[in-house]
């Protein structure tokens, strides 16, 4: 896999298989024309929540195309009224690339709404020393966890962390995934939050996947704050009056977001960072409940965060709370980690089942970190949803395309195939969206288009 870096900008081809026309050099057509396909899961209408979740808008009865122009979508359906739409657009279709999807089934391309891309280092030790019964706290408060993390990361150079970014976006470009979230926090300093922001800025420039930059700086407490009275609150002062002030600054980050949890940061502590970032004009989202009840989803709907991550212990409070915010149009995307559940060994998944029957969005993502989702594949994430959370095949794309789109705030920009939006698209080697999650562990891509481009090509 040649991977993201090199200088590849966005919309030049990528990826194991054969080079699309810009790598070869030729001239790029301004279209794109897929057709071939046996079913297009278009995802189109909207944010999902309650029955809405299961709606993939899937067209069948092929043979079916789409078609893409400047890098926007305009149709999706039947091969011969798409190429009525592009005549009735003026274009000829002389000027657009063919891609024969064979068969198979074209999605939206997926979004990653919660990654911790850029760190250093691995923590497989960690991993071992919880099969044998250490808590994820008990690590995390001894030196390890999060902090061996920050260490690796504090020490490492741009160029190291640049390089295994890109290894992993390359991997996750390959896993159809064409948009994430990416985090800071393995800094928990100015200096390195502020790196690692710059990092995840110039590899969004680079593309091909796009990035959505999150400041995470109360991930948890450094260790040169801890073990005397008040180390956690002067951390939180330093979070507000140093590391905001430059992260806002610097431009990259769009959403701040806190680890609030009871053993690392309470509620006050979370609504005094994201008050302070408000007043910077970020967006916010939250690490809320994971371990265990914290009042986290509460806090979410009160402050009216994008996204609420993590819930795999949400109080009942919390989730009529964030019921009543969806229903007031004012949702908090439910955002599960379901391999972070599995990875900790924990088997106690956030309970989908229950926000979707009370009317909350949910997304999916990976979670990917070195510590508790060592993962980069989405299908993985919805085949796990699906055995240990009870969701259906179409909640699950629903989860890891439009609902997680409008987790980044770009719903109106991505995550469906509907006219005008950009043209961000996977051609998978399955006949139709259930298969998806079916094949557990098997990598189904075959084509991912990024903005009307072709950018990966898996070798056949």
């Amino acid at each position: 896999m040649s991977g993201i870096g090199g200088g590849a900008g966005r919309g030049a081809s990528t990826g194991s298989g054969e080079p699309g026309a810009a790598a070869r050099g030729a001239t790029v057509k301004p279209g794109l024309l897929i057709e071939g396909a046996a079913s297009i899961a278009t995802l189109s209408g909207g944010l999902r929540r309650g029955a809405a979740q299961a709606d993939a808008a899937e067209i069948g009865g092929g043979p079916l195309a789409v078609a893409c122009w400047g890098g926007r979508l305009i149709a999706a359906g039947s091969r011969a009224e798409v190429r009525r739409r592009v005549a009735a657009a003026g274009h000829s279709l002389d000027d657009f690339a063919r891609i024969d999807a064979g068969g198979g089934l074209v999605t939206p391309g997926l979004v990653d709404a919660h990654t911790h891309l850029v760190f250093a280092g691995t923590r497989e030790s960690e991993w071992q020393m919880r099969s044998h019964g250490a808590g994820y706290l008990e690590t995390l408060h001894s030196g390890g966890g999060i902090l061996s993390t920050v260490a690796a990361t504090r020490a490492a150079s741009d160029a190291d962390l640049l390089a295994g970014a890109r290894r992993r976006l390359s991997e996750m470009l390959a896993n159809g995934t064409t948009t994430a979230e990416a985090k800071s926090g393995y800094g928990l300093d100015v200096a390195t939050e502020v790196r690692i922001l710059e990092v995840i800025g110039r590899l969004d420039r680079e593309g091909p996947v796009e990035l959505v930059a999150t400041y995470l700086g109360a991930h948890a407490v450094p260790a040169e704050f801890r073990g005397w009275t008040g180390g956690t609150e002067a951390y939180v002062a330093q979070v507000i009056g140093e590391q905001l002030p430059a992260v806002a600054g610097q431009g990259i980050a769009r959403f701040c977001d806190v680890f609030c949890e009871k053993g690392v940061f309470d509620t006050a502590q979370t609504a005094r960072i994201f008050d302070a970032a408000t007043g910077y004009g970020l967006r916010l989202r939250v690490h809320a409940d994971e371990l265990m009840t914290s009042g986290g989803a509460e806090l979410a709907a009160e402050l009216g965060c994008v996204s609420a991550d993590h819930l795999a212990a949400p109080s009942p409070a919390g989730v009529a709370a964030l019921a009543r915010a969806a229903e007031v149009g004012q949702p908090v995307v439910a955002t599960l980690l379901p391999a972070t559940s599995w990875f900790l060994g924990q088997h106690h998944f956030a309970p989908a089942r229950r926000f979707i029957d009370a009317g909350i969005p949910v997304a999916l993502a990976t979670d990917l970190n070195p510590g508790t989702s060592p993962t980069v594949s989405l299908p993985l994430i919805m085949s796990i949803a699906c055995v240990e959370m009870g969701l259906t095949p179409e909640e699950a794309l629903v989860a890891v395309t439009i609902n997680a789109a409008h987790s980044i705030g770009l719903g109106a920009e991505l995550g469906s195939i509907e006219p005008g939006k950009q043209a961000d698209l996977v051609i998978w080697d399955v006949p139709n969206l259930v298969q998806l999650p079916y094949w557990l562990g098997s990598n189904r891509v075959c084509t991912v288009v990024k903005r009307g481009r072709t950018v990966f090509e898996r070798a056949l």
